[in-house]
């Protein structure tokens, strides 16, 4: 390709992306379901925190489910002055084998991101692994809903996990899915520190 024709087809782009920015003038906070079977649904919420935090905002994560041995994110973003972690969870529910154990946890989980929603003061929530608590039934999710729309104007809300409740997909801003190709564990490689957790 010639560096004319580059020139050309590169202007051409620009003029889409600028016109695409162009009509984007709304400011508010979003609410991002980040979903699938695939590795790195965590990981991408925690990377837009890690985002939230270089800009100086201030943030919450609760882990709804991790919650058996201190993970690598955790230990990284502990001592972060603008964030506030809660482990709610009690580990992964084939391991607790409780239901009304879990059931609690999760009520627990939510008290405590409610009244984050409620609070002006937060501008990134991540509620780690929340869409669980919906497919087993710990959490009704139309009060969740309502708890979303009424949340402050300028907050941020990211919630993960294999499957969404369809009344979060209805009011989601993004939804992206992270999709399983191929992953070492099935392959008989064992879960790792900085990696898996």
């Amino acid at each position: 390709m010639s560096d004319d024709r580059h020139i050309s087809r590169m202007q051409r782009k620009k003029d889409v992306v600028d016109e695409r920015i162009s009509r984007a003038t709304e400011e508010r906070g979003v609410l991002i379901l980040l979903k699938g079977n695939g590795k790195g649904k965590s990981s991408s919420a925690l990377g837009t925190l890690a985002r939230a935090l270089g800009h100086g905002q201030r943030c919450a994560v609760i882990q709804f489910i991790k919650g058996r041995r201190e993970t690598g994110e955790y230990l990284f973003f502990r001592d972060q002055p603008n964030l506030d972690w809660h482990i709610m969870g009690q580990g992964f529910t084939w391991e607790t084998q409780d239901r009304e154990r879990d059931i609690e946890a999760a009520q627990s989980a939510w008290a405590v991101a409610k009244g984050l929603l409620e609070n002006p003061d937060y501008h990134l929530i991540v509620l780690d692994e929340m869409s669980y608590m919906f497919k087993y039934g710990y959490l009704d999710p139309l009060p969740v809903v309502e708890a979303l729309k009424q949340r402050p104007a300028h907050q941020n809300v990211i919630i993960t996990g294999r499957t969404m409740a369809t009344p979060l997909q209805e009011i989601a801003d993004t939804i992206s899915t992270v999709q399983d190709e191929r992953h070492a564990f099935r392959g008989g490689v064992k879960a790792q520190a900085g990696i898996e957790y």
